[in-house]
């Protein structure tokens, strides 16, 4: 193998037309780069014009073409294009290569590169510092190689709904498929018009009757609209939200309880440092283990802990005892055992009380949450690498780019 065809598979440039003349070291600036003369011609029978045999050589044409970095170094090939002249048309043309495309000067391995990077999440001043190029360039290649999606092929027959804050505080809908977590939509807005439009404009009421779940979470706003877009779907409140809207009601009722007491008492050590006691399931307390619990700065079983708050307090242990016996049912996925708590709940003039009224609005989806295993957990993990791209590029002002940035991490 020539030491041409050695530098020319080096760089992954795989046209037999180009001829490397040289290789140079020199600085653009204060960035190293290694300047790569090449000449590209080929013999031409026949113009493209006219078709006539008369087609003779007329010079070269300097081009610069950047190419893909291979160790940190900043590549680009200086390309002397042949050109060419018809005697019978008078029409010139230049010799074509497949190194870039028409009227560019990126490389398509330095573009494949630049997409490596952003399918990575990292933000455009580093893609930009790795692949020698500047930021419109990333961007425009960005643009370039990822389109927005019109519409799936088949609609999911089970979907989580959720929002996500895009850019300058607005709040974005955004769904996926419960059993592969691939994206379905993303939305500008959140707002019930928009998402009808959606659905009722891109699927078929056919289509859209082969949906059997919708997973969401307690926003009422949803419910008003699923049943008119997918009319044998069942709704499924979310086990997270419902665990997290009875731990927000403990919480409230124990900081409130917090103010009313001495600090220098143990009941009031015992729940401002050992708050997470109570939010552990009560099998995990194990009482015949002693430990020492930080801030009580006493040797003592959890239970005990727990028992000392409970029993000085009865309201509190009203509270407490329906969040544990309320989780449990869900834990266990006992629909009957959740009933059985929210009918026996009596009031305590806490926060525990508008949660336990909102579970029973919403009673026949949060017994659902107990007999299916969907949940918007593939949903909330996509939310969080949105929210890691975010805190990586610093945000962004246009959400349309924002949205493709998103495409390229679950393309």
């Amino acid at each position: 193998m020539s030491q041409n065809n050695f530098i020319l598979s080096l760089l992954g440039i795989k046209d037999p037309n180009i001829t490397v003349l040289d290789v140079t070291d020199d600085w653009l600036g204060a960035e190293h780069r290694k300047l790569i003369q090449a000449r590209l011609s080929y013999p031409v029978v026949k113009c493209a014009n006219c078709g006539f045999s008369t087609v003779v050589k007329n010079g070269y044409r300097k081009s610069h073409v950047r190419l893909a970095s291979l160790n940190g170094i900043r590549y680009e090939m200086e390309l002397w294009k042949q050109r060419f002249r018809c005697a019978s048309c008078h029409t010139s043309f230049g010799a074509k290569t497949d190194l870039t495309q028409a009227n560019q000067t990126l490389s398509r391995d330095l573009k494949n590169q630049i997409m490596q990077f952003t399918k990575e999440g990292l933000p455009g001043k580093t893609i930009t510092r790795l692949c020698h190029c500047s930021p419109s360039s990333v961007r425009r290649t960005i643009m370039e190689r990822v389109q927005p999606h019109y519409r799936m092929a088949k609609l999911p027959q089970h979907l989580c709904f959720d929002e996500f804050r895009s850019v300058k505080s607005v709040m974005s809908f955004i769904c996926c498929d419960s059993e592969t977590h691939q994206l379905v939509v993303k939305l500008h807005d959140r707002l019930s018009p928009s998402i009808v439009d959606y659905f009722e404009n891109r699927y078929s009421k056919q289509e859209r009757a082969q949906v059997k779940s919708v997973v969401i979470d307690l926003n009422a706003q949803y419910q008003r609209f699923i049943y008119r877009l997918f009319p044998n779907a069942e709704i499924i409140i979310d086990r997270f939200h419902i665990v997290q809207l009875l731990g927000r009601a403990l919480d409230n009722c124990r900081i409130n309880l917090l103010k009313t007491l001495d600090k220098h008492s143990r009941e009031y050590r015992i729940l401002k440092s050992q708050w997470k006691l109570f939010h552990q399931k009560v099998t995990d307390l194990h009482p015949e283990k002693p430990i020492y619990l930080r801030g009580i700065n006493e040797y003592m079983t959890k239970q005990n802990a727990v028992d000392l708050v409970t029993n000085e307090f009865p309201k509190f242990k009203a509270v407490y005892e329906t969040y544990q016996e309320l989780t449990l049912a869900l834990h266990d996925r006992d629909s009957e055992l959740l009933c059985t708590a929210l009918e026996r709940y009596q009031p305590t003039q806490t926060a525990m009380d508008t949660s336990i009224s909102t579970l029973k609005k919403n009673l026949r989806y949060v017994i659902n949450s107990t007999k299916y295993e969907y949940s918007n957990g593939p949903l909330e993990g996509i939310n969080r690498k949105i929210k890691a791209l975010k805190r990586v590029c610093y945000g962004f002002a246009n959400q349309t780019f924002f949205f493709l940035r998103i495409d390229c991490l679950f393309a």
